[in-house]
């Protein structure tokens, strides 16, 4: 039986890092998906707090909108932390 969920039971890999990341930059949810709209992803706050949580999956699209917005490399984003 295939299950389509990490390890840990998340829906991603990548949100604590996005959370991380977003901290980071002393930016809020809301701020982030106004950057990730500018780079052409059209995702709300909720969206991206529903990432951060690993509630949502995340698109390979969105992967690379996310690397592009944080300045950092793919698997910098997908670095499982819990690993």
């Amino acid at each position: 039986m295939f299950i389509n969920k990490s390890s840990n039971g998340l829906n991603n890999v990548c949100g604590e890092n996005i959370s991380k990341f977003r901290k980071n930059l002393k930016i809020s949810q809301r701020e982030l998906a106004d950057k990730m709209q500018l780079v052409g992803i059209d995702i709300d706050k909720n969206a991206i707090q529903r990432i951060e949580c690993g509630k949502r999956f995340v698109t390979d699209i969105e992967i690379i909108a996310f690397s592009k917005v944080f300045n950092k490399n793919y698997d910098e984003l997908l670095n499982c932390p819990n690993k």
